[in-house]
C-alpha cells in the first residue's frame, strides 16, 4: 500500500524542476527537498534552477511540488550536514543545490555518511563551505567605507553617509548583513556589490539591486590620515609577502586606500632587511683557496651558537669541477655522526628521486648551507631544529667559498634555508620553484623543496609533492644538458 500511495503523487519517470526564488534561499530548498525525499524522488529526477538559470532545458518537467503521503517517513539530517549545507547554499556553483539534495537523499539510507572524509560528495560540500567562509572573512576584513557628502538641497539625507564597494565571489551579502549592522550600528551606510546592495539607516536594513563600481565613491578626506596610520604601523620585521598575498589578494587592493602604499613599503622593508643582514655579517679572514682548507676552517668555526654544540662540521663532497651543486639546509643526526652530507633518511630519498629522473649524484657536488647540526637534546635523542636567519647568513661565508672553488653552472637549493643561503634573503618556494634565478657569478639557481619535507607527508599530499619534486629535478636535468652543449 505504501508504494501505491507514493506513486499517486509521483508518477513513474516524472522529472521535477524546482525554481528557486533567490540564489541563497536555503529555507526554500530545505522545504522542497524534504517533500521530494518523502515522496521518494531520486536525485537524478530533480533539476534545481536558481534565478537567471536556464529553465528552458527542463521545459517538460513537473514544476508543482509533489505532495507527501500522510504516512511519509521522517527526513533525516544530522547537525554536521545542516551546518555545511547552510554555507554551501551560498556558493556560486550552479550545481550546489543538486549536491545538497544528493547528500540528503543518501543520508536517509546511511546516516553516518558525513563522517566519510573520502566520499567525493562529502569532500565537495566541505570545499564549498570553506570557500564561502573564506569569502565572508574577506568581506569582513576588506570592506572600506568612504564618506559621501550629501547633495546640496537634500535636507533629508543624513549628514554622514558611508558607502563601500565589494566584489564577493559567492552569494554572501545577505548572510553577512548582521555582522555589519552590529559593528556599525550607529552609522548610515551602504554596501554595494555586483550581486546586490545593503542599506542601513541605524534602524532599518534594506536590500537594493546590484550596483557598479562607478556607483561608489573613489575616496574621501579621511583616507590620507588612514594611509599615514597604516604606514606607521607597517612592521618590516614581520613581513612575509607570500602570506600577505594569501590573506589579502590583490583583487581587493583597489578598494583599500592603504593598498597603494604596499609596494613601496615592501621594497623599503626588503632594502632594510638586506642592510641589516650586511651590517650583521661577521668579519672573516681571507677566503680559503681549497676545499680542504674550507673543511679545516669549518671544523674550527664557532661564529654562531650551532658551532658550540656537541657536533662536528660536515663538509660538502663531490667533484671539484661539478656542473651541478646540490645544497641542503644543514646536516642531520646521521650526517653529523658519519661526517658526510645527505646519508640519512632525507639523503636516501634524494638518491631515489635523482636516480628516477636520471641525475647521477656522484657527478654533483653535494653540500649544506649550514655546516653544523642544530638540535635540542631530549633524553638520548637529538631532535632537529631549523637554523635561524642569522645563523644561515653567518654560514654564507662557507657556502660562497665552496661555490667560488667548484664554480658550478647550476645550483639546486633544496628548502627555504638553502635558498636564503644562496640569495641572502628569504623567498617562498612555491613562488620561485621551476624557474631559473640568475646569480651574480653567471650561474643559475633553481629552488625546490627539501626531501625531509616529503618524509613528513603521507597519502595524497606526499604523492603530489613528490610529483612536484620530480618535475623540478627533471627541469634541472634538462637545463644541465642544454648548458653542456
Amino acid at each position: 500500500m505504501r508504494e501505491a500511495r507514493t506513486l499517486q503523487n509521483v508518477k513513474l519517470g516524472t522529472y521535477y524542476v524546482v525554481q528557486l526564488p533567490e540564489p541563497d534561499d536555503f529555507g526554500f530548498w530545505r522545504e522542497r527537498a524534504r517533500a521530494l525525499v518523502q515522496c521518494e524522488v531520486p536525485p537524478d529526477r530533480v533539476a534545481w534552477v536558481e534565478p537567471g538559470g536556464n529553465g528552458d532545458l527542463f521545459a517538460h518537467g513537473e514544476r508543482r511540488a509533489p505532495v507527501p503521503p500522510p504516512d511519509a517517513r521522517e527526513v533525516r539530517a544530522n547537525k554536521r550536514f545542516m551546518s555545511l549545507a547552510k554555507n554551501a547554499a551560498l556558493h556560486s556553483d550552479p550545481d550546489r543545490f543538486a549536491l545538497l539534495y544528493r547528500l540528503l537523499w543518501r543520508i536517509q539510507s546511511n546516516p553516518r555518511m558525513m563522517e566519510d572524509k573520502a566520499d567525493p560528495d562529502v569532500r565537495r560540500i566541505e570545499e564549498l563551505d570553506k570557500n564561502v567562509r573564506r569569502d565572508s572573512h574577506k568581506m569582513h576584513a576588506f570592506v572600506r567605507f568612504r564618506l559621501v557628502e550629501p547633495e546640496e538641497g537634500d535636507d533629508e539625507a543624513p549628514q554622514e553617509q558611508y558607502v563601500a564597494w565589494f566584489e564577493p565571489e559567492h552569494h554572501i551579502l545577505r548572510a553577512n548583513a548582521g555582522f555589519f549592522m552590529r559593528r556599525f550600528s550607529n552609522m548610515h551606510w551602504s554596501i554595494l556589490t555586483p550581486r546586490g546592495s545593503l542599506h542601513w539607516d541605524t534602524e532599518t536594513m534594506r536590500e537594493g539591486p546590484p550596483a557598479q563600481r562607478s556607483d561608489a565613491p573613489g575616496g574621501d578626506p579621511m583616507e590620507e590620515l588612514w594611509r599615514s596610520y597604516y604606514a606607521s604601523i607597517f612592521n618590516p620585521a614581520r613581513l612575509k609577502i607570500g602570506a600577505m598575498l594569501k590573506e589579502m589578494p590583490r583583487k581587493y587592493w583597489k578598494n583599500m586606500p592603504e593598498a597603494a602604499l604596499i609596494p613601496e613599503l615592501v621594497a623599503g622593508a626588503q632594502k632594510r632587511e638586506s642592510a641589516m643582514v650586511e651590517a650583521g655579517t661577521l668579519e672573516f679572514e681571507e677566503r680559503p683557496e681549497t676545499l680542504e682548507a674550507i673543511d679545516k676552517a669549518i671544523h674550527a668555526c664557532r661564529k654562531c651558537p650551532i658551532g658550540e654544540l656537541d657536533n662536528q662540521a660536515v663538509m660538502g663532497e663531490g667533484p671539484r669541477d661539478a656542473a651541478l651543486m646540490i645544497v641542503g639546509e644543514q646536516p642531520g643526526d646521521q650526517e653529523d655522526q658519519q661526517g658526510r652530507p645527505f646519508v640519512g633518511p632525507a639523503g636516501q630519498l634524494l638518491d631515489t628521486h635523482l636516480e628516477k629522473v636520471g641525475i647521477d649524484r656522484r657527478s654533483a657536488y653535494v653540500t649544506n648551507t649550514v655546516k653544523h647540526f642544530k638540535y635540542v637534546q631530549r633524553g638520548k635523542r637529538r631532535l632537529h631544529q631549523s637554523p635561524g636567519a642569522k645563523e644561515i647568513d653567518t654560514c654564507r661565508w662557507w657556502i660562497e667559498s665552496e661555490r667560488a672553488i667548484v664554480q658550478p653552472k647550476l645550483i639546486l637549493a633544496m628548502g627555504a634555508s638553502a635558498a636564503r643561503g644562496m640569495l641572502g634573503k628569504t623567498v617562498s618556494i612555491s613562488k620561485v620553484r621551476g624557474e631559473p634565478i640568475a646569480l651574480e657569478d653567471g650561474s643559475e639557481l633553481w629552488v625546490t623543496a627539501h626531501p625531509s619535507y616529503l618524509l613528513r607527508l603521507d597519502g595524497a599530499a606526499r604523492e603530489e609533492q613528490s610529483r612536484l619534486f620530480d618535475a623540478d629535478l627533471s627541469a634541472v636535468k634538462e637545463r644541465l644538458e642544454e648548458l653542456a652543449q
